[in-house]
């Protein structure tokens, strides 16, 4: 049976499937409300000419300008036959291996189609996946309407967390088995936090419902950009294509930066992603949602939850967005989840991000170490920002972040500091040459990043300022979600000698992208590639911290070498730098005392023990759908999350938790606040501190750096 013929018995089949009526409100001048009806037959979409003519200019632009040389070959066409299966059913629920079977045909004709435009076949492929959808959905609410209470939970059944890598099931009897342990494993997942039936009966109906409408609703531009997005992730993660409809918006990532809640988004399969906070951003000062969660639902204020699996991202934003100082409501899967029925809900009050919020800050650490106390200068900087439109306007007072870090390091100076911590942790990047300006604060001058393009021609960016705002002792501290400039300011201190590098391995963002219009909605292109002057690129690796500290962030799922097509790390020829210090005599003893006060310093150890507790949550590959094994797990999970929590309270002196809730309504108060801080940023800073003063003890001529009275001071009191 062909693909059109399936699609056609599947079309009929589907007229008799149950009929879902959602009312919505017209301002209709009788004032009743009207009904709109779901469609009962899907209407398959078709390729239209402005779309062939884009597919053509964006396989012409791949195999031309980008970086990566890849033609369009019939070789290609297997990868993203598969690639675009991912993008259409990455949790392999909808499709059988009778339904792949079908489609064994297309793996072989996608490429020379690509070439000439054929889009037909990519179209005929996400028709059937559609349908299947449909059926899948439809089948889903029969039995939530036959009641949950018919479900058995006293079965020795299982169910797989994640089924990206799974087998395609065996046919509709087998999907039909899935769905049913899907839905127990969604009742079972409510039940245990707590919800009732009626209630969890009325969720999970709305949220078929809400995806049903979407599934019927497909557009043609939805097909056409799920497979050109299937296509260009060959490339590389970073290149994708943007629809007239997202064009129109384009820069939805920095329009959403500014105005809304401050986070920067994306599409990942069915869900919509949260990739990154913004700096002083009202989701960042909220404190509670993470890069990598997942959103399910969106509410306004006052009003029922929008499920949002399968909307088109342009329209999950439009739906976040709203007027500043109100309120919408986000229920998330969290980064951490072993399981997309663990879902949580965060309240985050709309607001327009402000430069100032943004903007380097400094503190003051001192340190009592054998007698000796040590001021540290910490300067954080959660982005890399420059006020164009007031450099442009002239305004001799704009703002940026080497203005600011400059002011900053002449406070700490004068405030006799020992040495300054430069906190890039969770800073995403910026302004390219905020960083170069940055790296100048700290040396003569020099070479701070190379950049390659796709024809091997290199260009230097350089620090032409001889002037030197800082040359004492100097620590950064980086973690996984430091990437881009914050990837390149790292790596020149590190090349230069000029500081250590504490943390965690960086993100390894090191591409450049470029934006091009087509006919039909615009292609972002990666074109070129950013090395650290002794050669190596940031693409990939990243940074590797000199000292190692341990962090939550998962890096299975963050950074990029979790990307799938991520360009690979390579290196360049070095570029003549000059090397400030050489800590490679001192840098074992360094680590060694680190990893004594890492083994003595309770903190680090339970912070061990969270990370470790996360990691074997989220390598769970199977969880029970039987009840009362549910429930011990659950229960297990409770008590190691309260024991972690009070361990750690009364560490400090303070009264432990009575329950779970207890402490999920802490962190609530500790997340609204925004006075409190991390507990585990707070005393890796102080690690970095320690990490400073050993650094002065053991090395002496980075001590003799120091301003004689107080090298005098510190001698008097060995």
């Amino acid at each position: 049976m062909t693909i059109a013929q399936t699609l056609k018995k599947s079309c009929s089949r589907a007229g008799m499937i149950r009929v879902t009526a959602l009312a919505l409100l017209l301002p209709a001048l009788s004032g009743v409300q009207a009904k709109v009806e779901t469609p009962t037959v899907y209407e398959p979409v078709a390729p239209t000419v402005e779309q062939a003519r884009a597919n053509i200019l964006i396989a012409r632009q791949l195999q031309f300008t980008h970086f990566r040389n890849l033609g369009v070959s019939d070789e290609l066409s297997a990868d993203v036959f598969d690639a675009y299966l991912d993008y259409l059913d990455g949790q392999r629920v909808y499709l059988s291996r009778q339904d792949i079977d079908s489609l064994a045909t297309f793996r072989e004709r996608l490429g020379p189609a690509l070439r000439t435009g054929q889009l037909q076949p990519a179209f005929e492929i996400y028709n059937l996946v559609q349908q299947r959808m449909i059926e899948r959905l439809e089948f889903a609410l029969g039995v939530i309407d036959t009641g949950i209470d018919q479900l058995d939970f006293s079965e020795n059944d299982r169910i797989r967390v994640d089924r990206s890598d799974a087998t395609w099931v065996k046919d509709q009897q087998a999907l039909d088995d899935l769905w049913t342990r899907r839905i127990k494993n969604a009742v079972l997942s409510r039940r245990l936090n707590g919800t009732d039936d009626d209630v969890i009966e009325d969720n999970l109906r709305r949220r078929y419902e809400g995806q049903l409408k979407r599934a019927y609703q497909a557009r043609s531009e939805d097909a056409f950009q799920a497979y050109m997005n299937a296509f260009t992730g060959m490339w590389d993660p970073h290149t994708s294509y943007f629809s007239p409809r997202t064009s129109e918006n384009f820069n939805i990532n920095m329009s959403l930066s500014l105005e809304g809640i401050g986070a920067v988004l994306q599409s990942d399969n069915e869900y919509t992603k949260v990739v990154r906070l913004v700096p002083g951003g009202p989701a960042a000062k909220q404190g509670q949602l993470q890069p990598a969660d997942r959103i399910v639902s969106v509410a306004q204020e006052g009003e029922e939850p929008v499920n949002v699996i399968g909307w088109r991202l342009d329209e999950v934003v439009d739906l976040i967005r709203g007027p500043r100082d109100s309120t919408v409501t986000l229920e998330v899967i969290p980064a951490t989840a072993n399981d997309e029925t663990m879902t949580r809900t965060i309240d985050i009050q709309r607001d327009r991000v402000k430069l100032e919020e943004q903007s380097a800050s400094k503190d003051v650490i001192e340190l009592e170490r054998q007698g000796n106390t040590y001021t540290i200068g910490v300067i954080t900087i959660p982005t890399f920002y420059a006020d164009f439109q007031a450099m442009q306007a002239g305004d001799p007072n704009y703002k940026s972040t080497t203005r600011d870090v400059r002011r900053l390091i002449s406070d700490l100076k004068a405030e006799g500091v020992d040495g300054i911590v430069m906190d890039l942790r969770n800073n995403g990047g910026g302004a390219l040459q905020e960083a170069n300006d940055l790296t100048g604060l700290f040396i003569e001058q020099g070479p701070t990043v190379q950049i390659r393009n796709a024809n091997n021609d290199v260009q230097v960016l350089n620090d032409e300022d001889p002037s030197v705002a800082y040359d004492g002792p100097l620590v950064v501290l980086v973690n996984r979600m430091s990437a881009s400039a914050s990837e390149i300011f790292a790596g020149a201190i590190q090349d230069y000698g000029r500081g250590l590098v504490v943390g965690s391995q960086t993100f390894g963002k090191g591409t450049v992208q470029a934006v091009r219009p087509l006919n039909h909605g615009q292609l972002k292109i990666t074109q070129s590639k950013f090395y650290r002057v002794s050669g190596g690129s940031t693409q990939h690796k990243g940074v590797m911290p000199d000292i190692e500290i341990p962090s939550r962030i998962d890096k299975t799922r963050i950074g990029e070498d979790a990307l799938d097509h991520a360009l690979p790390w390579d290196q360049i020829d070095s570029v003549p730098h000059t090397r400030y210090f050489d800590f490679s005599g001192v840098i074992d003893q360094l680590r060694k005392r680190h990893e004594q006060r890492f083994s003595t310093n309770p903190e680090f150890r339970l912070l061990e023990q969270e990370i470790e507790f996360l990691k074997e949550q989220r390598q769970t590959d199977y969880v029970s759908l039987n009840l009362n094994e549910r429930k011990a797990h659950f229960e297990q999970i409770e008590r190691t999350r309260l024991r972690i929590a009070n361990t750690r309270r009364e560490m400090r002196g303070e009264k432990p938790f009575d329950s779970l809730e207890a402490l999920e309504a802490w962190q609530e108060e500790q997340a609204a606040d925004p006075n409190s801080t991390d507990e585990e940023l707070d005393f890796v800073i102080r690690e970095g501190g320690h990490i400073m003063a050993d650094l002065l003890e053991l090395d002496q001529r980075m001590a003799s750096i120091l301003q004689p009275a107080r090298l005098a001071a510190k001698n008097e009191n060995p």
